[in-house]
């Protein structure tokens, strides 16, 4: 059973939400996820929300740690994880790609946030641990 998300992780999951319906009402869909990333950096810093970006995520294999195995997009205020895609529809590896994210750093949320969607309501899922 999954333990409420506190009050503090969900503002900031419905403050990236808001910047996400911002930028894709100014660009719509079909341009390339850098595009994207670069202006959530923007609006999300304008909005005096801490995050860091392309964060670096080693694992470990057979006791051996490999650096920087994976990025995650967007690290938000430390404790959210935000993938961002341009893609034609949202497939079930980019939700299994959240939820290595959150196993590996430990962390219990994640936004998947698909800027290619018609309508960006569509293009958001939210994943909890």
């Amino acid at each position: 059973m999954h333990q409420e998300i506190d009050i503090e992780l969900d503002a900031l999951a419905k403050g990236v939400v808001d910047a996400a319906f911002k930028v894709h009402k100014a660009l719509g869909p079909g341009l390339l996820e850098s595009a994207y990333q670069a202006c959530m950096e923007i609006e999300l810093e304008r909005r005096g929300v801490p995050f860091a970006v392309q964060e670096l995520l080693p694992i470990s294999y057979e006791g051996v740690r490999i650096e920087g195995a994976y990025r995650i997009d967007l690290l938000v205020g430390g404790k959210l994880v935000v993938e961002l895609k341009a893609v034609e529809k949202l497939l079930p590896v980019h939700q299994a790609q959240i939820l290595t994210y959150l196993r590996l750093t430990g962390l219990r949320l994640g936004l998947l946030i698909n800027f290619n969607a018609p309508l960006i309501k569509d293009g958001i899922k939210r994943i909890a641990l």
